[in-house]
């Protein structure tokens, strides 16, 4: 990057960028003129602890300009993020917290072809030059407490999952040992146990707060949509705060289509992003299922298989259609009515059987 050696009169934003790890975090301080020249004037290391985030005050204090607006860019790193998060936060800090699809395609656009921390963090703080970017609003503790409980429990149930599979494995050995199946059976009376424990924790959480108990309820008027999918949808999204329309929504959670085409030489099967919140996808997949076997939802993948041949893009199409319609409830306070659906869709039975959506 150029040096420009931008005077301070010349000065209109600033910026710091933020790309964080699990045992530390690199930061760049960058500003911009009115011309949107942009210049790194700093780099620097910490870790990412207390004792790595009184030194980074210290360092911020030290670049930043009280008098020229001030951006905090941080990429989202699973939960590494979060303490450094909230403590600038308390600090009053304008923070924007980046997708890091987002910033991987903004990267793209700088020609950035090697990567480091130094690199990322340089990136990030361009992007918060150039964009405008929405700022960070500390979520409720009560989404924060439904989102720890809800991957819990989806911890615990793939621990299940895992024991069934050995038992079953168990079963068909030549030598069946008993120690090991009642021991096996033990692991899992115990996981049952604390997944009821969890889901209860989750309920009660959900029954201290009414008006987002009546949205849960809301939500769960939705054909194939139980209580457990709309409390890790609402988790993961906390409460949809992460975005603010519908499309943002799908590429949120991944499930926006990618299609890469150009001229006759290069074009590529469309499939899903897969590069958002995995943890929604797969709480939709079995509502899915359940909408299309039982739903207005079976029309719409019928018609994707019979089109594409492939079954999974319509699953897909259904989970999106679930998905869309839970954040329209959520904004309108509103309850599901097949009457608008059909309207909607109009009444179309198509002529496929359902062994169709079973097989």
């Amino acid at each position: 990057m150029k040096l420009l050696n931008l005077k301070l009169m010349d000065i209109t934003r600033q910026c710091i960028g933020i790309d964080s790890a699990k045992k530390d975090f690199v930061v760049t301080y960058a500003v911009s003129d009115q011309f949107q020249q942009i210049e790194h004037r700093a780099t620097n290391k910490f870790l990412m602890k207390d004792a790595g985030f009184k030194p980074f005050i210290k360092w911020i204090k030290k670049y930043h300009n009280p008098s020229l607006p001030l951006i905090v860019v941080i990429e989202a790193t699973g939960v590494y993020h979060e303490k450094l998060l909230a403590l600038l936060h308390d600090l009053k800090y304008p923070i924007a917290v980046v997708h890091p699809k987002r910033a991987k395609d903004f990267s793209k656009t700088l020609e950035v072809k090697k990567v480091t921390d130094k690199i990322a963090s340089r990136y990030l703080a361009t992007m918060g030059l150039e964009k405008k970017l929405k700022l960070w609003e500390k979520p409720r503790e009560i989404f924060r407490d439904m989102k720890v409980l809800t991957r819990e429990q989806d911890q615990i149930q793939g621990k299940i999952t895992m024991i069934k599979n050995e038992m079953e494995a168990e079963m068909y050995r030549e030598a069946e040992n008993r120690s090991t199946l009642k021991r096996l059976q033990a692991q899992l009376k115990l996981l049952k146990a604390q997944k009821a424990v969890v889901l209860k924790e989750i309920k009660d959480i959900i029954n201290t707060d009414e008006e987002l108990k009546k949205k849960i309820d809301d939500l769960t008027t939705i054909p194939g949509v139980g209580m457990q999918t709309a409390a890790i949808v609402v988790a993961e999204t906390e409460g949809f705060s992460q975005v603010q329309n519908k499309r943002q929504l799908v590429s949120y959670c991944g499930l926006d289509v990618i299609n890469q085409e150009s001229g006759t030489s290069v074009k590529t099967k469309s499939r899903i992003s897969k590069k958002g919140n995995r943890r929604i996808r797969k709480a939709l997949h079995m509502p899915a299922l359940t909408a299309i076997r039982h739903g207005e939802n079976k029309a719409i993948f019928l018609r994707i298989v019979s089109k594409t041949g492939i079954k999974m893009k319509g699953v897909v199409a259904v989970q999106r259609k679930l998905l869309i319609l839970m954040y329209t409830l959520w904004k309108n306070s509103s309850q599901f009515d097949p009457e608008y659906e059909r309207k909607k869709e109009g009444d179309f039975t198509p002529p496929h059987e359902l062994d169709l959506v079973r097989s």
